[in-house]
């Protein structure tokens, strides 16, 4: 029996004290559920504008896929007539499959805020996507807003399989981003273009169509990728090669219609273009001759794909022509080659187009261009693309220069008058008999002394 206890008690296993997996997934997980259900409570998506400020920005755009920030200031006229809209557009864009979040922030009281996110004029509007920023050119209005949000939340590569999906797909696009349509090609061919250049252009591949909408498109032949310019009623084919950067090409220099007419609007467009802009300035751009000119324009285009061919009328932006000396008095339409900021150059010897034959001398003013037969010059005013970003951001610029100036006045003025009034200088006689009377005064009443 001493044996056997002595056995059983030997044999006895030792029980070490380890916590059940399981139970330490399941404790990880609440944490990590909580954290989630946190973060959601902060933002509900529930179609309302959200107010963000300097304490819960970065939590927003952090945890909020698509999130559209308008920084606004509340004596603005502008901001004032947006926010109505803003307020419209906020529960449909909720609705939406991908949610995109309106939220505004008062950026006249969240200055800090504003100028780390480079705003400096009222409103400024930036979209959030995955946290990374752009700038938001788009229209304010609610409807037109969310047409044209819609794109960055969409399929990357829309897949069209008869001629009514194609009128269906181009007619939700809208008319805010060219829209390219591959006819018989590959989805795969387009999806990493697609993915890249998803915020400035919309892409699909129609897999089946008739013989009408062959000619709807003037197609020669297939495969052929479309770019279409709904809000210019312009188009551009491209049959190949479909690889490499032949295709990236065709597509980066079709995010502008071949032939450019020249506002406001389109010079944002332009803002980060490098190509230079062949420009054409017309005494009207609706008279019927320039209609004409603008069917020669895009024939040129179609050939010199590394240069932008634009034009404007002198009625419709006279300011805008004055900066290229074209006036009433000079021989119009006025063609220059523009690189989009200071300088400019004009062809010698052709520096007007004639009635006759202007297709010819598009083609020779193209020519002496590429020769270097030019003469470079200067706008008459500095021509930033920045000043054209928004009227707001022009009269702020006005604003800071008199405020600037103002400040140096009195600056001057509280110099002379401290110069008039300048106090007696140390050392000198007034200085030192006033000493010596305190010291007389200081000796006859010394602490604890007080005069009767």
């Amino acid at each position: 029996m001493e044996k056997s206890r002595k056995w059983c008690f030997w044999r006895k296993p030792k029980i070490k004290a380890t916590p059940p997996m399981p139970i330490i997934l399941l404790l990880l997980l609440s944490i990590f559920e909580t954290g989630i259900s946190s973060t959601a409570d902060h933002f509900k998506v529930d179609g309302k504008v959200l107010e963000l400020d300097e304490s819960n920005f970065d939590l927003a755009i952090s945890s909020l896929n698509y999130i559209l920030v308008d920084f606004y200031a509340p004596w603005c006229r502008h901001c004032k007539l947006l926010s109505p809209q803003l307020d419209e557009a906020a529960p449909v864009l909720a609705g939406l499959k991908e949610p995109i979040v309106i939220a505004k922030v008062n950026a006249d009281k969240f200055t800090r805020l504003a100028s780390k996110h480079d705003v400096d004029a009222y409103p400024t509007l930036k979209l959030f996507m995955h946290g990374v920023s752009m700038e938001y050119y788009g229209p304010r209005k609610a409807d037109s807003l969310v047409q044209y949000l819609k794109k960055f939340v969409s399929t990357d590569v829309s897949i069209l399989i008869s001629d009514s999906a194609i009128s269906d797909f181009v007619e939700e696009a809208g008319t805010f981003f060219p829209i390219f349509i591959g006819f018989d090609l590959n989805e795969t061919v387009l999806s990493n273009l697609a993915v890249k250049y998803k915020k400035r252009a919309w892409f699909s591949v129609a897999k089946d169509f008739s013989d009408e909408a062959k000619v709807l498109y003037d197609m020669e032949k297939f495969p052929a990728l479309v770019a279409i310019h709904p809000n210019y009623k312009q188009q551009s084919i491209f049959y190949g090669p479909f690889e490499g950067e032949f295709l990236e090409d065709f597509i980066k220099q079709n995010f502008l219609p071949p032939v450019v007419p020249l506002n406001h609007e389109t010079l944002k467009l332009l803002k980060d273009e490098k190509r230079k802009i062949v420009l054409t300035i017309t005494a009207d751009e609706n008279e019927d001759q320039t209609q004409n000119l603008i069917k020669l324009l895009k024939a040129a285009a179609s050939t010199n794909r590394d240069l932008v061919f634009g034009y404007f009328g002198l009625k419709q932006w006279e300011d805008f022509a004055d900066k290229f000396e074209a006036n009433e008095k000079m021989k119009l339409p006025k063609i220059i080659v523009w690189d989009g900021d200071e300088d400019y150059f004009s062809v010698i010897g052709i520096e007007s187009l004639n009635n006759e034959d202007q297709g010819s001398q598009i083609s020779q003013f193209l020519e002496g261009y590429r020769q270097g037969r030019t003469e470079k010059k200067t706008v008459k005013a500095p021509l930033f693309m920045g000043f054209f970003n928004s009227v707001v951001g022009i009269v702020a610029f006005f604003i800071i220069f008199i405020v600037v100036a103002m400040m140096i006045l009195m600056v001057v003025l509280l110099i002379i008058i401290s110069k008039d009034n300048e106090p007696v200088r140390v050392g000198s006689r007034e200085e030192v008999d006033r000493a010596d009377n305190s010291e007389a005064e200081s000796s006859q009443h010394g602490p604890g002394k007080k005069e009767d």
